[in-house]
């Protein structure tokens, strides 16, 4: 007599399920804390769990299977292999059917990581760069279509690299269908915006917030005549906020979210997150729902998409910056990845002074080692400005210094307008009544290339290449996932042709946002000149860091005092041995005891004793 054959593959169904009971457990705590007096709980934790199943259902194969994958190794992002690579699809290859022609330019770099700048359907006209999202199911069609999307995303993943693309969550353009039928008077989608019949309320939330562009868009609201309302507008008068004290609105961004991930993205960079929750008499930063908004969007994701990750993008101070990667309640919660913009702010101060005390200082005071499930995006400049954010609290451990004068003189130095500054940056939204400038230019112009190659200098030259240089080994062993900014791999210039642009004249941003010059990227065979020395060091330096498992983001990140003003240092322990990194941030040699016998510079592989001579912008990865 046959016996039954016993069924030992799990339904799809059945896999749902088990998925749906890990994370409602992570659900149904921050759903409650936000909506549990609008809407009653179970009747949310329901329509979620109709809305990741519908999704789920709908979830192509091959995306499946690298869920399940993710789902056995959580961790795969923490890994030393990840290399980030962040570009404009235009400027780098004009349209998104061309993007597949180019990945073994991206494979030769060693990236595994490939953010995609803006690429959902913006306003016509002024767009904030594509962050005033008008249709977040529609890509740009001066890139593509939808279908040119997934082809894109799919020869991304078979080489290995994860597309990432932006999800702006504070706002959406005042044209966006929820914004249009609020306009027309829709009491359902007016409710998705925070709208006012009075100025009443915005006067007094206005005491206590600040102007994010304060030189061409003051204010944080807006009224309209034809509505006969007054609408938050953080940004720009195009951009209205959103109101996260609304569930449907939670339920529509996730809704978007996974419409998105089952096109192929693997990590979504979410824009503007400090600013989605507001209360009055606060500056509506950071207030401690927002960290609820992103623990739901995170584990519901990763019910019906595991192989997704979030990055937060908070740029913040450093006590605010850690909970977006989860502290408390949220650890190993929230968003897997942030960027750590403190790094970045005290690379260039360090460089600039030749004094690493407040870098020191800085990020052995308010970081942690390391998070559980998470880690930072590392990177030495981005498509934005650059904000001085040094505190009066952090500057009076540094003796003689003044947070205020400082900051002055980092904005004047990569101005360009200090004294002996070999910098060709450019002042971003100054703020008359705060003193305040931020600062715009490429990384190789702010580290003094485009100076040196200007006189023809050789030794500034090379000492331009040695800053940058000393950048990107930073970035790279610090710890989490180096994100590297398209052609500053090749050295590229600021570039003002913008100015011709009406769409984008007003925006000095768009300075350090050149177009990718294949030339260069097509001719490495010269080590004599500057690009292709800069775009050889990098690959080194990557190729590196792939072979160290100590630079995994999982080990933890140990800063130490080197007992030179001039280096700073850090140790990266891994299960056998550690790593201790030294960074010389003057133009001078500097000698450092780092106490740990015979030592192996893995950059050069040169043999180190106990006492260590740095050259002027040097770094060495030493492991015993």
């Amino acid at each position: 007599m046959a016996t039954p054959a016993t069924r030992t593959e799990m339904t799809a169904s059945e896999l749902f399920a088990l998925r749906w009971d890990r994370g409602q457990r992570d659900l149904i705590g921050p759903l409650t804390r936000l909506y549990g007096g609008v809407i009653a709980p179970e009747t949310l934790m329901e329509r979620t769990r109709d809305l990741l199943q519908k999704h789920w259902r709908a979830r192509p194969a091959d995306l499946r299977r690298l869920d399940l994958i993710r789902d056995l190794n959580p961790d795969w992002f923490l890994s030393q292999d990840m290399v980030g690579y962040v570009f404009y699809i235009d400027k780098f290859a004009g349209r998104l059917k061309n993007l597949a022609a180019h990945i073994p330019y991206l494979q030769g770099l060693g990236v595994t990581y490939a953010h995609m700048m803006p690429c959902l359907l913006p306003r016509a006209g002024q767009s904030d760069g594509g962050y005033a999202v008008k249709d977040y199911r529609r890509i740009n069609p001066a890139l593509g279509s939808m279908a040119d999307f997934q082809s894109a995303n799919l020869s991304l993943r078979a080489a290995s690299i994860s597309p990432c693309i932006d999800m702006v969550l504070n706002h959406t353009a005042k044209e966006h269908a929820w914004a249009q039928k609020a306009r027309a008077g829709d009491p359902f989608y007016q409710a998705f915006y925070r709208m006012f019949d009075d100025d009443r309320l915005p006067r007094q939330y206005e005491q206590s917030l600040v102007e994010i562009f304060p030189a061409q868009a003051p204010g944080n609201f807006t009224f309209y005549p034809d509505m006969g309302k007054w609408v938050w507008t953080t940004f720009n008068e195009y951009q209205w906020d959103l109101n996260w004290e609304n569930p449907e609105v939670f339920l529509a961004i996730l809704d978007t979210i996974l419409f998105l991930a089952n096109k192929g993205v693997e990590v979504f960079r979410l824009d503007a997150v400090a600013f989605m929750w507001k209360r009055m008499g606060t500056g509506c930063q950071n207030l401690p729902e927002v960290h609820d908004i992103l623990q739901a969007l995170t584990q519901a994701t990763r019910v019906a998409a595991p192989a997704v990750i979030h990055k937060a993008e908070a740029i913040v101070g450093p006590a605010d910056l850690v909970p977006y990667l989860g502290t408390g309640r949220h650890a190993g919660r929230v968003s897997q990845l942030a960027y750590h913009n403190s790094l970045m702010v005290q690379y260039w101060s360090a460089l600039a002074s030749g004094d690493t005390r407040l870098m020191t200082h800085v990020l052995r005071s308010h970081f942690p080692d390391s998070f559980r499930r998470a880690s930072f995006a590392t990177y030495i400049r981005c498509h934005d400005d650059i904000g001085w954010a040094i505190t009066e609290d952090d500057a009076a451990h540094i003796p003689h210094m003044s947070a205020p004068a400082h900051r002055n003189f980092l904005a004047d130095y990569y101005a360009g307008t200090f004294t002996g500054s070999p910098a060709r940056g450019a002042d971003f939204q100054s703020n008359p009544a705060t003193g305040d400038r931020r600062t715009n230019g490429s990384f190789a112009s702010l580290a003094g290339l485009e100076s040196a190659l200007e006189t023809g200098d050789r030794g500034a030259i090379d000492i331009a290449i040695a800053r940058i240089r000393l950048g990107h080994a930073l970035i790279a062993s610090f710890g989490g996932i180096p994100l590297i900014y398209m052609g500053d791999e090749l050295g590229l210039l600021n570039d003002h042709s913008y100015l011709d642009d009406p769409a984008r004249a007003d925006d000095g941003r768009w300075m350090h946002r050149p177009a990718m010059d294949w030339d260069k990227a097509g001719n490495l065979d010269d080590r004599g000149v500057p690009h292709t020395r800069i775009y050889h060091d990098l690959r080194h330096i990557l190729a590196v860091r792939k072979a160290t498992p100590q630079l995994a983001a999982h080990n933890p990140t140990q800063i130490i005092d080197s007992g030179t003003a001039g280096v700073f240092a850090f140790t990266r322990q891994g299960d056998d041995r550690g790593v201790t990194v030294l960074c010389n941030f003057t133009s001078q040699p500097q000698v450092v005891d780092i106490d740990a016998g015979q030592s192996t510079d893995l950059l050069t592989g040169d043999i180190h004793r106990a006492v260590v001579t740095l050259p002027p912008y040097g770094c060495l990865w030493l492991r015993a």
